[in-house]
C-alpha cells in the first residue's frame, strides 16, 4: 500500500481525499509525518528568513523570492541525485505544486539563465541532472508525492513559525529527521 493510502486509511479518509496538511488536526497530522518518517525517502526543505534579507527590495517583483529560494532547493536535490543515481545519463524529473498565478515557464527560464551563468556566479545546481524541460507542475490533489511534500514543507513551517499565542510546533520537524538529507555528514545548510 502507498503511503498516502495507508496515512488515509489511518485516519479513515476515503481514497479520494486528498491531504492538506495545514489543513489536518495536530492529532492527524502526527500519523501522517510518522509515516514520513518511516518511509525509505529523503527530503530537502529550504527556509527562508524574511526578515533578515538584507535588501528585501531586490526581491520586490512577484515570485523572485520564490524563484531563488528553488535554486538552492534544486541545488541540494541535483547533488542528492548525483550521488545517488545508477547510471550518468539519469536526470530527475522535477514536480512543483501548481501555485494560483505562478508561472513556470518563468522558472524554467529563470533556469536557464542561472543554467548560463553557473562558473560566472556561484550556482551550485548540478546541469547534468537537472533539465529544466523535465520541470513541470501539477495539482496537489493529483499526486500522492505532492501531498507528502506538503506534509514536509508544513511540518518545517511549523517547527520555525510562531503561532498567534507565540508558540512553535517543532515536534513535526524533529520526527523528520531521519529523512533529512545531509551532504557530506551535515544536515544544516543542505537538507
Amino acid at each position: 500500500m502507498k503511503l498516502v493510502d495507508q496515512v488515509r486509511a489511518i485516519l479513515k479518509r476515503t481514497q479520494r481525499t486528498p491531504l492538506h496538511f495545514r489543513k489536518l488536526k495536530h492529532e492527524h497530522r502526527l500519523p501522517f509525518v510518522a509515516a514520513v518518517a518511516g518511509a525509505k525517502l529523503r527530503t530537502i526543505s529550504i527556509l527562508v528568513h524574511k526578515p533578515s534579507i538584507l535588501e528585501p527590495e531586490r526581491f520586490a517583483e512577484k515570485y523572485l523570492l520564490y524563484r531563488y529560494a528553488c535554486r538552492y532547493l534544486l541545488e541540494r536535490v541535483s547533488w542528492y541525485c548525483r550521488d545517488h543515481r545508477q547510471h550518468p545519463e539519469e536526470s530527475a524529473k522535477i514536480i512543483f505544486s501548481n501555485r494560483a498565478g505562478m508561472s513556470y515557464d518563468d522558472l524554467r527560464s529563470y533556469l536557464d539563465i542561472l543554467r548560463d551563468q553557473t562558473g560566472i556566479f556561484d550556482v551550485r545546481i548540478h546541469w547534468p541532472v537537472i533539465k529544466t524541460d523535465q520541470i513541470v507542475a501539477d495539482q496537489h490533489e493529483r499526486l500522492m508525492g505532492l501531498q507528502i511534500a506538503d506534509a514536509v514543507a508544513s511540518g518545517m513551517w511549523y517547527g520555525v513559525e510562531k503561532a498567534p499565542q507565540g508558540f512553535i510546533e517543532s515536534r513535526y520537524a524533529e520526527m523528520l529527521q531521519p529523512t533529512v538529507y545531509r551532504h557530506a555528514g551535515k544536515q544544516l545548510g543542505y537538507g
